[in-house]
């Protein structure tokens, strides 16, 4: 096995995670090595089987050595079920172990790392990537306990049968080790790559047909499938190299199992001309190499394995060894009262040239309804998002009943807050399983029917064919757009949080849909400080202060009237909106 110090170090880390399946895998080596001495005892015979059966004429022996041939492969059976049966239940297990582990890091990795690392590379990482990484620790680990003990047993019976031939036949054990250290530094270099294409292609399949309708209404099937087609090419070719590394690597094992053949066949002829060699053994040194000659060559396709596991494994660990969310307050917090202050927040994400936020400062009170509006890319999302602590802040500081937002545990500040965005997130459940979700799933049919109500949900719940327990398909895909922000707000209601995050909520939805989600809004907001992101300024009008965002700064603030009043940025955006409606 040919490892670079980093594969090794990556390949101890991963023996760390076999601990909790020991027990499994000293059942699986006591099998193999059951297996090893079956496939040794076999090779002894077999000398005998010539000498005393066709050499000596011994009918004693043509009578035990069969039902001993028999015992042996009974015996190494059971062992081989023994040993695959541990080895399955230890490698699946820790492939799910991985699954597991990389899926909780991943939710408590900080919003940025979402922003750089698409969900279909995730997806690779929870998938193929966990099941390479238990083929390398378990399976991998298999082939070679397995393919080593054939071949130290068989050697050992060749040792017994003649040492002398034994000896010259192994003076081709350098050129092995030489191969498969080059074909492990080819693995290597082309295992890696080969993932990474997957991922892209997997990237660039999820792109196309999660929005397959914008695909076929601008015609671009044509190029999406040149996108994943080129991206194909580039995995078959590297496949194909790693593909051609493999077999080459076989071949040249195959060539020197037939020279050592050769090699045995000389020299074996030449000491049994001297009386040291019986035609029995030379048949067990014959079927002894046969026997390595396979063995080898798993040896050597083994390397595909381990180097696929390791590069997986290094994707994992980078994922596992993350900074998570910072986490470190430690003030109590039962239910806030809601005041929001921000004092010159700064915020830039890492690559970009400006300030995603600069310089912004403001108070939202309990109570009380701010709006936030801007063009595209000012900055709205981006400011709220600050709120839940998804991002922090470069500068400045934002407060949450006079204290930094930092002093407070993350899942205490996160229990204050309701969010209803454009995109709503749904699961493939019931209805009452996506309104009472996470920490809410304890509430009562009673609560989940009142919310439901409040939200303007029972319209359509009701006309289902369970009710509140009917499956609204994945991703809520059974249910319209306006349905589906009202059960955001059911769930909403039903948390019950001081503070209340609007992003757009009524953006995408039709006049009757936008209608009845205000109505339920309405009967949200009251009581709480509320933040509205909105696009369509008519919504806001009511708001006790908007907030006016143009390329990351708050550029004025004030009522609907006092803004209108000024002339400013917010006077053109209504007046802009007004003229398009009037259109």
């Amino acid at each position: 096995m040919s490892l670079s110090p980093t594969a090794w170090a990556v390949y101890r880390r991963l023996l760390t995670l076999i601990v909790p399946y020991r027990g499994m895998l000293l059942l699986a080596l006591l099998g193999l090595l059951v297996e090893g001495a079956a496939a040794g005892a076999f090779g002894v015979l077999t000398k005998p089987m010539v000498d005393e059966t066709f050499v000596a004429r011994n009918r004693e022996f043509g009578i035990l050595l069969p039902l001993a041939i028999v015992g042996i492969f009974v015996v190494r059976g059971m062992a081989g079920y023994l040993t695959d049966i541990y080895m399955a239940k230890a490698a699946r297990g820790m492939a799910r172990d991985m699954r597991v582990r990389a899926m909780d890091k991943y939710l408590r990795l900080p919003g940025l790392r979402f922003d750089g690392e698409p969900v279909p590379s995730m997806l690779v990482r929870l998938g193929s990537d966990s099941d390479q990484v238990a083929q390398a620790v378990v399976d991998a680990g298999k082939v070679m306990l397995q393919q080593s003990l054939q071949v130290v047993a068989m050697l050992a019976v060749m040792l017994y049968a003649s040492w002398r031939v034994t000896l010259a036949v192994l003076l081709l054990g350098p050129l092995i080790a030489w191969m498969m250290d080059r074909v492990g530094r080819r693995y290597r270099r082309y295992g890696h790559k080969v993932q990474e294409t997957s991922a892209q292609m997997m990237q660039a399949a999820d792109q196309a047909l999660s929005n397959q309708q914008d695909v076929k209404v601008y015609g671009a099937q044509a190029m999406e499938i040149a996108r994943y087609a080129r991206l194909a090419d580039d995995n078959l070719r590297l496949s194909l190299k790693v593909e051609a590394t493999r077999s080459i690597s076989s071949a040249v094992v195959q060539l020197t199992g037939a020279v050592g053949l050769a090699l045995l066949l000389f020299f074996a002829g030449r000491e049994a001309l001297a009386g040291r060699l019986t035609a029995g053994g030379f048949v067990q040194l014959m079927i002894s190499m046969l026997a390595i000659i396979p063995a080898l060559k798993q040896l050597t396709n083994v390397q595909g394995m381990l180097q696929r596991g390791v590069a997986s494994a290094e994707r994992l660990f980078h994922v596992l060894d993350a900074e998570d969310e910072v986490d470190t307050g430690t003030r109590p917090l039962q239910r806030a009262r809601g005041l929001i202050e921000f004092r010159d927040v700064t915020l830039q994400y890492p690559g970009q040239p400006r300030p995603a936020l600069q310089g912004i400062s403001f108070v939202a009170r309990p109570g009380t309804v701010t709006a936030i509006v801007g063009r595209s890319g000012s900055g709205k999302s981006s400011l709220v998002k600050l709120i839940p602590r998804f991002y922090e802040p470069a500068g400045g500081q934002i407060l949450l009943d006079g204290h930094p937002l930092p002093e407070y545990r993350l899942a205490d500040l996160r229990r204050q807050l309701a969010m209803v965005g454009q995109q709503v997130m749904l699961f493939d459940g019931s209805v009452a399983e996506n309104v009472a979700y996470g920490e809410l799933q304890q509430a009562s049919p009673e609560d989940v029917q009142r919310v439901l109500r409040g939200a303007n949900a029972l319209e359509f719940v009701a006309h289902m064919p369970q009710g509140a327990d009917s499956h609204i398909g994945i991703k809520g895909g059974k249910l319209s757009g306006g349905q589906r922000q009202r059960l955001a707000i059911a769930r909403a209601m039903l948390k019950d949080a001081p503070i209340l995050i609007l992003d757009e909520a009524t953006a995408a939805l039709d006049n009757a849909s936008e209608r009845l989600v205000q109505e339920a809004l309405a009967h949200l907001i009251p009581d709480r400080t509320t933040l509205v992101i909105a696009h369509r300024l008519s919504t806001v009008e009511h708001a006790d202060q908007i907030l006016v965002l143009d390329e990351g700064r708050l550029v004025e603030q004030g009522t609907h009237a006092e803004l209108l009043a000024r002339g400013g940025v917010y006077a053109h955006l209504h007046a802009m909106q007004f003229r398009e409606g009037g259109a």
